[in-house]
């Protein structure tokens, strides 16, 4: 796909991966339609890639219906869709705050869903590309991470169901992989006071961050192939193959730190609550229960 003249739709673009993304497709010549919150911020992206920004909650399907009618009144339809916006908090399964819990299934599995089936019919009529990110942990799942891990494989099998159901249509579905990405949302993870310092203590690779500028080439490049699979880093895809044994190797992993994480996480929201302690990180975490 050459996307000079496109119109590539972007949820989640007010920052890091999404804001990024949009800014190298705009260089290639693709018109842009950007969908979040923190609108100034979202505005800003757009005016920079000479694109328009929506403000609208992906899991609110009114603000989400009119944002897209928005898009294809103004651009006249919709070529590529990149499903991005995120969210992620902090905390045990026994322990964490509920609310904070389904907040981050909501924006990451259902607004993925709400985003796809509000934009499926533009993408129908244009033959167009897809693109849901998941990530790392649809893959491996951590401990303290289980919202997030959760939602990203429901994206996940979503993805791959989706993908056989339009393939007739003319509709390519990929899903996007990616570790640990330095972005705002994991930055805001590594100030947690017992999730950062667990995630900075996994091994080797599995700890490093990688740059922004790494994923949004990647996903530029794979909307050009309309591909199947986009990884970052690369060893990513590798491990897929891998994840039958991939619970075992983390419980085993694990097992020496998880008491004294639960404790941690536990002494944590006595001191500062359970909501304080489990508050979706960064920027577009407060956004998102705002």
């Amino acid at each position: 796909m050459d996307v000079n003249g496109k119109v590539v739709l972007i949820t989640g673009a007010a920052r890091g991966i999404g804001a990024d993304v949009a800014r190298r497709l705009a260089a290639q010549g693709a018109r842009l339609a950007l969908v979040g919150l923190e609108g100034e911020q979202l505005a800003a992206v757009a005016a920079e890639c000479g694109g328009r920004a929506w403000e609208a909650d992906v899991t609110d399907w009114e603000a989400l219906e009119a944002a897209v009618a928005g898009v294809v009144e103004h651009f006249g339809g919709i070529d590529v869709v990149v499903a991005n916006a995120g969210i992620a908090s902090a905390g045990f399964v026994r322990s964490i705050d509920p609310a904070a819990f389904e907040r981050v299934v909501e924006v990451n599995l259902l607004g993925v869903w709400r985003t796809v089936r509000t934009c499926l019919p533009h993408l129908v009529a244009s033959r167009g590309y897809c693109l849901v990110v998941s990530s790392l942990a649809a893959i491996v799942q951590i401990p303290g991470n289980a919202a997030y891990s959760a939602a990203k494989a429901g994206v996940e099998a979503f993805a791959n169901s989706l993908r056989a159901e339009v393939r007739h249509l003319g509709v390519d579905v990929g899903i996007a992989y990616f570790s640990w990405i330095d972005t705002d949302m994991v930055n805001g993870a590594d100030e947690h006071p017992v999730f950062g310092p667990m995630r900075k203590a996994l091994p080797g690779l599995a700890s490093r961050k990688y740059d922004v500028s790494d994923v949004g080439k990647a996903v530029v490049k794979g909307i050009g192939k309309r591909a199947r699979a986009v990884h970052v880093p690369g060893w990513v895809g590798r491990i897929k193959v891998l994840r039958a044994f991939t619970p075992v190797v983390v419980e085993r992993r694990s097992a020496g730190v998880v008491p004294k994480g639960d404790r941690a996480m536990l002494d944590d929201i006595a001191k500062r609550g359970a909501v304080e302690s489990s508050r979706p990180v960064g920027p577009g975490g407060r956004a998102a229960i705002r």
